[in-house]
Formats: C-alpha cells, sequence, structure tokens
C-alpha cells in the first residue's frame, strides 16, 4: 500500500509516493513561475500552479504501480489567496502570494482603529500582510467588479489546497482544513469555526469560504477526467508547517521542529491546550482529528534564513550553491566578531518589524568571505533561538528538516546556540511526509499515531557544547546587532 502526496510549494510543486514503511519510493518535482507586478507585490498564477501538480504528479506516479495507491495527500502554502469560478474553474485574477506585502496599509489603518487586539484574540495572529485576510480587503477595496462576484456566490475563495481539492474534483467539493484556515484572519481558534465577527470586520463573506474538514479521513475524491485517471480518496490535508510537525511525529505536547527553508518556521505541541504568547509568537491550530479534537501549536515565523544563503550566492556571488556553505565557513573557527542581521526582508518572530534591514557589522580588514558565510550559518541559529527561548519546549529534542538541515556545520551551531540536541531524521522531505501519514492514517494504511512513529528514522543527533559561555556571548552580540538593525527604513 501506499500514498501519494502533493506538495504545493511556494516556488513549485513536489510529488512523492510514500511506502507503509515510511519511505518515499518516487518523486516528482515542477516549478512554476513567480510574478512580482510592483516592488513588495507576489503573485501566482492559479492554472500555473495546477499544471506544475499535474506534472509532479504525473512525473512521481510514472515510477510506481499506481494500482497500489490508497490515498491522496495535500499540503501547501498557507497565507497565499485564490479566487476561481465556482462552474469553470478558471481563475478571475493570480493569486496574492503570503510574501506579498501591498497590504501593510490596511493593517496600519486596522491598528489605528484599534482592531488587533480582538483580532489577535481570535485568530492568534497579529494584523501583518503575512495572513490572508488583509488580502481580501484589498481585493474588496481596490478590484470591486471582480469581488461583487465573490459576493454574489460565483467565485470562491480559497488556500491551495482548497484550490488544488476544487481542481482535482471537478469543482464538487470547497474545503479546507484548521491549519490553513487559522491564518486567514478569519477563524476564531478557540471556537475552532470561522467567525462572523471577523468575516464582518474584514468585510468577506463566509459563504464565499469553504467547508472545514478533520486534517485526516475521507473528505473529498478525485474525478479521473480532472486528475490523471486517477479516482481515489483525498484523506489528509495540512498547511505546509504543520504538515512537517505532523511529519516529524511531534505528537506530543513540548514536541519541536525547525523546518529550514526560505525562511524558518518553529511549531512547538501544545496539545489541546490554547496557549498565548506575550513574546511575538503565533498561537495556531496544528491539526483537528475526526473526532473533533483540535491540536494546537505555538509557531514563531522567520522570514529569511535559506533566502540568506541565496543572497550570498545571487547578490553578493562570494559562494557558487548552498552546499558550499559548510565548507567555506568551516574554514575558520568563528565569525571573528563579524555578525549578519538578515532582516532583509524586515524582522519576524519574536521582533516583528517590519521596518528593520539587513546589516552586516564588525567588519574589519582581516574579514573574508568565510567569515561572511560563517556569520550567516550562525545568524539561523541566533534567530531560532530566539524563537525557541520563548517557548515551552520542556528540553525535548529540536527535530529539523528541510534543505539547510544537510548542513551539519549548521546543525552543530543549532545545537550549541539552543542547549539541546539536534535531531536530523533521514528523510527531511518531512512536508509531503506529513500529508502522506495523514491520508494514510485517514485510509488505514496506518492504524496510529504509533505506527508513524516506528516510520521515523534518525540520520544523526548533535549535542551541544557542555560549556555554553561562547554560545551565549555569541548569542549577546546578535542581541546587539538585531537592535541596531530596528527601524531602518
Amino acid at each position: 500500500m501506499s500514498v501519494l502526496a502533493i506538495d504545493a510549494g511556494t516556488t513549485g510543486v513536489t510529488a512523492v509516493v510514500v511506502t507503509e514503511d515510511g519511505a518515499i519510493a518516487a518523486k516528482g518535482y515542477e516549478e512554476f513561475g513567480q510574478h512580482f507586478p510592483r516592488p513588495g507585490w507576489v503573485e501566482h498564477a492559479p492554472e500555473e500552479i495546477w499544471q506544475a501538480t499535474l506534472a509532479a504528479a504525473r512525473a512521481a506516479l510514472a515510477q510506481v504501480d499506481t494500482a497500489d495507491l490508497r490515498a491522496v495527500g495535500i499540503t501547501n502554502q498557507r497565507e497565499t489567496i485564490l479566487l476561481w469560478d465556482r462552474e469553470t474553474l478558471g481563475s478571475p485574477r493570480r493569486a496574492i502570494v503570503w510574501q506579498d506585502r501591498r497590504t501593510a496599509e490596511i493593517c496600519a489603518r486596522l491598528k489605528e482603529a484599534g482592531h488587533e487586539a480582538r483580532v489577535t484574540e481570535l485568530t492568534g495572529l497579529r494584523l501583518d500582510p503575512y495572513f490572508s485576510g488583509t488580502k481580501l480587503m484589498w481585493l474588496a477595496e481596490e478590484e470591486p467588479n471582480t469581488w461583487a462576484l465573490v459576493e454574489s456566490g460565483r467565485y470562491a475563495v480559497g488556500t491551495v489546497d482548497s484550490y488544488l481539492i476544487a481542481r482535482m474534483t471537478r469543482g464538487t467539493y470547497h474545503v479546507t482544513d484548521v491549519s490553513n484556515a487559522c491564518r486567514t484572519l478569519l477563524f476564531d481558534l478557540g471556537a475552532g469555526d470561522w467567525s462572523d465577527e471577523l468575516c464582518a470586520l474584514f468585510d468577506v463573506p463566509r459563504d464565499a469560504l469553504p467547508e472545514l474538514v478533520p486534517n485526516w479521513g475521507e473528505v473529498a475524491t478525485t474525478d479521473p477526467a480532472s486528475f490523471l485517471d486517477l479516482s481515489l480518496p483525498i484523506a489528509g490535508v495540512a498547511g505546509d508547517q504543520q504538515s512537517a510537525l505532523f511529519g516529524q511525529t511531534c505528537f506530543e505536547p513540548g514536541d519541536a521542529k525547525c523546518t529550514y527553508g526560505t525562511g524558518s518556521f518553529i511549531l512547538t505541541n501544545t496539545g489541546t491546550s490554547l496557549e498565548r504568547s506575550d513574546a511575538g509568537l503565533l498561537s495556531t491550530a496544528a491539526w483537528r482529528s475526526p473526532a473533533g479534537e483540535l491540536t494546537y501549536a505555538l509557531e514563531g515565523a522567520i522570514f529569511v534564513t535559506g533566502a540568506a544563503v541565496q543572497w550570498l550566492r545571487d547578490g553578493l556571488q562570494i559562494v557558487g550553491s548552498a552546499d558550499e556553505t559548510a565548507a567555506i565557513a568551516g574554514t575558520v573557527d568563528s565569525s571573528e566578531g563579524v555578525v549578519f542581521v538578515p532582516a532583509l526582508t524586515g524582522l519576524g518572530a519574536p521582533h516583528w518589524d517590519p521596518h528593520a534591514r539587513g546589516m552586516i557589522i564588525g567588519i574589519t580588514r582581516g574579514t573574508t568571505r568565510a567569515h561572511i558565510v560563517r556569520a550567516t550559518l550562525e545568524a539561523i541559529a541566533f534567530e531560532v533561538r530566539d524563537v525557541l527561548e520563548t517557548m515551552p519546549n520542556q528540553g525535548a529534542p529540536l527535530r529539523v528538516d528541510g534543505g539547510a538541515s544537510a548542513n551539519d556545520l549548521l546543525c552543530q551551531l543549532q545545537a550549541d546556540q539552543v542547549g539541546l540536541e539536534v535531531q536530523r531524521p533521514r528523510l527531511v522531505e518531512t512536508t509531503a511526509l506529513g500529508a502522506a501519514f495523514l491520508a494514510g492514517l485517514g485510509t488505514g494504511v496506518w492504524s496510529s499515531t504509533d505506527d508513524l512513529r516506528e516510520t521515523w528514522q534518525l540520520d544523526r543527533a548533535f549535542s551541544p557544547a557542555a560549556d555554553r559561555s561562547a554560545a551565549d556571548a555569541a548569542h549577546a552580540r546578535w542581541i546587539d546587532a538585531v537592535e541596531r538593525s530596528k527601524g531602518w527604513a
């Protein structure tokens, strides 16, 4: 038995086939275009996402016997918002991506009107362009003709998961799960449902929103004419970071994972308790069982980590590839006092300063590219430490995944900074793995989370240095640099 998992990310779609022993039997990947119509605006063409999904799935399925497939799982970039025609499934405009900053003025207006405290109380989020609600408010204000068709019921509104499910089922289903819904600013975390109060505040008709379904269990069925001749239950759905938490088998309160991607996302499972943070963390829904039990998490969203390495490669051109960074940084024992604050798009958790800007400080005549590369890896470890120090981690190991987790030097720096064992699994495709686990749990490929735990295999554990004085001194210097970077723009 096997499961097809689709991971619809920000720059491309990955499809994997996962067997019942938790192994990846096949993989396909297809990129899609990024559109930047104005500075700070980021858009995707929905049709390009759909075609990339078909291409990636087709490539993975060509490597296996499709007769063994039992279900489809979907995971996705979360706060990106799409519109589509309920009849034709065509989209009247491009999707507005989570990275898009066009709604900064709307956020400021809502804050000035005194709405942020109530929004945070209900949603666990902040008024920031990152989240979906203000994107919809912008559409209503700036594109009234399009929005009129949302209000009339002609156009559906949803996140990438709900759009893909609509396409895979020929428009039969309009659904999403709590992990995506809770990132829209329209979801009441405590009640576990869409909020009429929030829909009124953001002027979004509730009827345009998807029906909420459990994260696992058979929630829809693919239409063969629409989706590669397959009639399979769609039995697992989750936003990418919650999916990675599930894929890392972080099922107990206090379990934590860090995904190193373009940015980095640290999630700690808080169980059935909705925990609030005064330190800039987001309260979020992790998943909901078919029985209706809601599991929560605290999340720290760091905007720039892997993107800083990309900047070294493409902007400064001092490394040829991300893979080189460990070797280059390893040629020096320290950064010699050089600190890089990668606030290239402002600072996320726990600082939340959209006006902060990137800074490299401590440069001398003796500074080399190796010092700057090492300072970049150290910055990633510092950023993760800043978030973890505000979380109820209870000393549990930190499980890491994502592209940069393959960097042994980064993993060791991370262990030294957080003072915890850092565990890297053999399979670092944990986002797609989480979607597969959810779908398999929903269709009997795995009978319980205990079965899923048995599939998790350690690649390497990194233990922190016994003496943390050097790590603490470096971190104190980092905090000083962060303060200097704030408010620059």
